[in-house]
């Protein structure tokens, strides 16, 4: 019932009420000015005027009542669903929550030819448009997307959930492995950091080894084991959990060891864990990312819903790459006759379906198997269709903007699309310096610690010899660096040397 029938059958009961009021006032004026009449021939003059008011007044009101409006919809989930002889779904919510803002009842029944609408060549519309045009339903409500062709047939609402169009298929459908695919689990950055790292451990191992008398007791006559070469080995083995001798015998030195050895788990378990979900379930894998990927590819057939608005964009785009799809489309004829044909040929393999990013969402959230890539085009809306000229769609565009504001149909929103898919992991992006702050920190620590301690005990045996040659502690130290560092390289290129003469 429109607000124009509304307000005709009032206007028509007002206008019952003043004719039966108007014919009551005549008969008593009649009934009084005669006296003759007796009292009880009055009595029952006025029983009749009251039965006729008041039948009068029960047809007026028959008349005012609303007939139920018809509602014509869809199976699609989870928009339209059967429960027994019930329908049910998030179209079915959002009815009746407008039913009772606007106050009015309903009937409601699945679109005869299955169909959601679409302007044949004489230009007839079937599916649930066409109903609605031939008056067959008075609203029809499912996911019609708002276009140009149906307002022209038909009245349409605000929309009530914002779309787009994108592509639904399978994570596994992926593009081959690179050469150095092994190195994404860590950022460029990461990266830099670790052989910074690396060398600069190397670096503390080789400075240790030669400042700890516990390490290089006798500079004069021995030979220092832990070369730079042999430093840079030593901790590379040691990343790599493999070991490499000889290990460090003084306290500074295992300090530095310990350290590095924490550091090598830590960075090994983040590097296997990123890399077991690193070619996972990210769209940034697949071999389509996008339309562009999809129409130039061969390998993967696609295809969409027939007698959709999603095809109805390609068929009317002037985009050279859109175009290409529908006539690949129109060459294989590869279209789906349902949303659940579109989502079980994806399942299947090889196939990419392409159709409404909101039903697609659906499809991810309760088939762990499958993705949709990140392109979505054509943002439009769900929209409900009404009688062309009907007052009532202003009513019904009002209340789903108080739905929306209140959060309603966020909360219908997050009620229907609840996600089932619980094995799907998460997949890990590159891992930033940032994230292994911590650990940078406490190498970092442990470094300075173990070169600190070297120093201290480099000091400690110079001020003991210091105190037995009867010489000033700097003095000492000075002489012992000199040896460590200076003395021993020319020592070790001397023997070089000799080993090379001894050679020839």
């Amino acid at each position: 019932m429109t607000n124009a029938t509304s307000y005709e059958a009032k206007t028509n009961k007002s206008a019952r009420m003043s004719e039966v009021f108007t014919l009551f006032n005549v008969i008593l004026w009649y009934a009084r000015a005669r006296e003759r009449i007796k009292g009880e021939t009055m009595r029952v003059l006025v029983g009749v005027v009251v039965c006729t008011v008041v039948l009068l007044l029960s047809l007026g009101s028959c008349a005012a009542v609303r007939p139920d409006l018809t509602i014509t919809t869809i199976k699609q989930d989870p928009y339209t669903m059967s429960k027994g002889s019930q329908l049910e779904g998030y179209c079915m919510d959002l009815l009746s929550e407008l039913a009772k803002k606007l106050s009015f009842k309903y009937n409601v029944h699945l679109v005869k030819d299955g169909s959601y609408g679409m302007q044949d060549e004489s230009g007839a519309w079937n599916g649930m448009i066409g109903e609605v045009v031939r008056g067959e339903a008075d609203l029809a409500i499912a996911p019609l997307t708002l276009t140009s062709a149906r307002e022209k047939a038909v009245g349409m609402t605000k929309p009530f959930m914002q779309t787009g169009i994108s592509i639904l298929l399978r994570k596994d459908i992926s593009e081959e492995a690179g050469f150095f695919d092994f190195l994404t689990p860590f950022s460029v950055d990461t990266w830099m950091g670790i052989l910074a790292a690396y060398l600069g451990t190397a670096v503390c191992f080789c400075v240790v080894a030669r400042l700890s008398p516990c390490e290089w007791s006798q500079p004069q006559t021995e030979k220092n084991s832990f070369t730079l070469s042999h430093s840079l080995w030593y901790t590379a083995g040691a990343l790599t959990l493999q070991g490499a001798g000889p290990h460090p015998k003084a306290l500074s030195g295992r300090i530095i060891c310990c350290t590095w050895w924490l550091f090598g788990l830590v960075l090994l378990g983040c590097y296997f864990s990123n890399l077991s979900t690193s070619h996972g379930s990210d769209s940034n894998s697949l071999m389509v990312k996008g339309f562009e990927d999809l129409a130039n590819q061969q390998g993967i057939e696609y295809g969409t819903l027939s007698g959709s608005s999603t095809l109805a964009y390609f068929r009317n785009s002037n985009n050279p790459t859109y175009r290409r799809i529908y006539e690949h489309m129109e060459r294989t004829k590869s279209f789906v006759s349902s949303m659940d044909e579109g989502v079980r040929r994806a399942k299947e393999g090889n196939f990419a379906f392409i159709g409404e990013s909101v039903s697609l969402d659906l499809a991810v959230a309760r088939h762990c198997e499958l993705i949709r890539v990140h392109e979505v085009i054509g943002m439009r809306g769900y929209s409900i269709a009404g009688t062309l000229g009907s007052p009532m769609l202003k009513n019904l565009s009002v209340a789903i903007l108080q739905l929306s504001e209140a959060g309603e149909l966020s909360y219908l929103r997050s009620k229907w699309w609840a996600s089932s898919c619980m094995a799907d992991p998460a997949k890990a992006s590159s891992l930033q310096p940032h994230s292994l702050k911590g650990m940078f920190l406490v190498l970092a620590l442990g470094l300075g610690l173990g070169v600190l301690l070297a120093v201290l005990e480099l000091t400690a045996k110079s001020r003991s010899s210091a105190g037995e040659q009867r010489k000033s502690c700097c003095t000492v130290l000075s002489e012992e660096l000199s040896q460590r560092f200076r003395a021993n390289t020319t020592k070790e290129k001397r023997s070089e040397e000799t080993t090379d003469k001894e050679k020839a």
